[in-house]
C-alpha cells in the first residue's frame, strides 16, 4: 500500500468518527503474566517487541507485558491487557506500579503508610493489601503510563444464533404488489427534477425489498418502463455515483455529515427517500 493509499484510508476512516493510528514505534514486550492476583512464579522472560503508535510510545525505556488474574479490576485492569510500563521514574501514593517479588512479577496500587512503610494495595475487596517490608527481594519495574485493551471476539456460531433469534422476532414485511409498486413511481416521478435523484427512490425500494440491493439495472428498467416519457430519467453512471458514504446504506442510517450531497440538496434526497417510502407501504 502506498503512503497516498494509506492517507486515503485514514481520511476515510476519520470522517466516520474513527481515530486511526498508526503502529510505527517499536516498543519492548515481555513474554510473561504479571499477575493481578498473588505473586505467582513467571519462569523464564522472552524479549520481544510490539508495534505502537509513536503517540504511545514516546522515547525511553519503556515496555510492555500481559496482565493476568482479577485485582486490579477496580482499577480498569483485566486478564488480557497489554499494560505498558515507564522504568525509573517517582512513585507517589495511588499510581499503579509492576514490581518483582522474590521473582514473581505483580501489578498493584503503591501506597505507604502513616509510619512510612511502603504497601502494595490490590484494587478488588477480595484481595488484601500486603506490606514490601515482609518481602526478601523487592524491585519496583517501574509505573502503569497506560493500559492497551485487545477486542474481544465472539464466535461466529454464537453471533449467527443471536442473530437468528432476534430475525425471529422481527415483524414480518408487508407483501408490496406490482400495482402498489407501479402507482408509487408514478406519483413520485413529477417531483423528481434531476436524474440523480431517483437514486433516492431506489434507496427506498431497496429498504423494502421491492428492488434488489445493487440492482441498479433493473431499477433504472423498471422507471423507464412506468414512466416512459420523464424529462429526467435515470442513468446507471448517475446512479452509482450516489452510492457511496452513507448513501450506500439503508435510507435510516443516512446521515448529512457524511452523505455524497450537502445542505438543501441532501434534504431533498432524505425527503424523496421518505415520500417514496411512505408510499410504497400506504
Amino acid at each position: 500500500m502506498t503512503k497516498e493509499e494509506l492517507k486515503e484510508v485514514f481520511q476515510q476512516l476519520e470522517e466516520q468518527g474513527w481515530q486511526p493510528k498508526l503502529c510505527d514505534t517499536l516498543v519492548p514486550f515481555y513474554d510473561v503474566d504479571v499477575m493481578c492476583g498473588k505473586p505467582n512464579g513467571v519462569g523464564d522472560v522472552v524479549k520481544e517487541y510490539m508495534a505502537l503508535p509513536h503517540e504511545m510510545a514516546p522515547i525511553g525505556t519503556e515496555f510492555t507485558i500481559t496482565a493476568k488474574g482479577d485485582s486490579m479490576i477496580d482499577a480498569n485492569i483485566f486478564e488480557g491487557d497489554i499494560i505498558k510500563v515507564v522504568p525509573d521514574v517517582p512513585i507517589n501514593d495511588g499510581d499503579t506500579v509492576v514490581a518483582r517479588i522474590d521473582d514473581e512479577w505483580v501489578v498493584k496500587s503503591y501506597c505507604e503508610d502513616n509510619d512510612g512503610n511502603p504497601w502494595l494495595v490490590p484494587q478488588n475487596d477480595d484481595y488484601d493489601a500486603f506490606p514490601l517490608v515482609e518481602c526478601q527481594s523487592v524491585l519496583l519495574l517501574g509505573k502503569v503510563d497506560r493500559i492497551i485493551r485487545r477486542s474481544p471476539r465472539a464466535t461466529f456460531k454464537s453471533c449467527m444464533k443471536k442473530i437468528e433469534q432476534a430475525k425471529a422476532k422481527m415483524p414480518t414485511p408487508p407483501e408490496i404488489s406490482q400495482l402498489q409498486i407501479s402507482k408509487a413511481i408514478r406519483e413520485i416521478a413529477p417531483s423528481i427534477g434531476v436524474g440523480r435523484l431517483w437514486y433516492a427512490v431506489y434507496r427506498a425500494m431497496a429498504d423494502l425489498n421491492v428492488v434488489g440491493e445493487g440492482d441498479l439495472d433493473g431499477f433504472i428498467e423498471m422507471i423507464r418502463t412506468e414512466v416512459p416519457n420523464h424529462k429526467h430519467l435515470p442513468k446507471h453512471v448517475e446512479m452509482q455515483r450516489m452510492a457511496v458514504q452513507s448513501f450506500a446504506k439503508p435510507v435510516v442510517l443516512w446521515r448529512v455529515g457524511n452523505a455524497p450531497v450537502q445542505g438543501k440538496r441532501y434534504n431533498d434526497y432524505l425527503k424523496t427517500a421518505q415520500k417514496m417510502a411512505e408510499l410504497l407501504e400506504n
